[in-house]
């Protein structure tokens, strides 16, 4: 494994979001544009998958396929906090990668990544942690997934 197939991997990815807030706002079926995504970058064919998605605070840790799929579209009962965040929707993903460790068959990037709305062209800046694997497909697979909003302290 190669820092560049994780920058591609990354590209692709926030080309995925893009592509699915796009099929929302066409009307199309913005869901299964998720269920893609989720298929084709994260290693839940594996098991469990470590996902910290980046707006959430009642079930911040999610492990398994609906998790993921509800952050993405919302309207799960079960995350009822879940609006959509792909569906908000993006014209934009860009990735700042501050770090990148290969280890064996893993590889870990963190760094900050920008996404731009639709509506207002507003940039919204996440900090993230992504880890990746080879399947045994051969392709590269995210493990784990862990973004937030980056601290603001408190006034004093």
């Amino acid at each position: 494994m190669q820092a560049s197939l994780i920058e591609e991997a990354q590209k692709a990815w926030g080309e995925g979001i893009v592509h699915i807030g796009k099929v929302f706002q066409d009307g199309g079926d913005y869901a299964a544009a998720a269920k893609e995504h989720i298929d084709k970058f994260y290693n839940y064919e594996a098991g469990e998958v470590l996902f910290k998605p980046t707006l959430t605070s009642q079930k911040q840790f999610r492990t398994d396929f609906e998790g993921a799929l509800s952050y993405f579209v919302g309207g799960n009962d079960n995350y009822p906090e879940d609006g959509g965040f792909a569906i908000k929707p993006w014209s934009d993903v860009r990735w700042e990668n501050i770090g990148t460790k290969i280890i064996g068959n893993m590889g870990v990037a963190m760094g900050n990544y920008y996404f731009t709305a639709v509506a207002d062209g507003s940039v919204t800046k996440v900090e993230y942690s992504f880890a990746y694997t080879i399947n045994d497909a051969g392709e590269l697979k995210i493990v784990l997934h862990d973004s937030h909003l980056p601290y603001t302290p408190a006034s004093v």
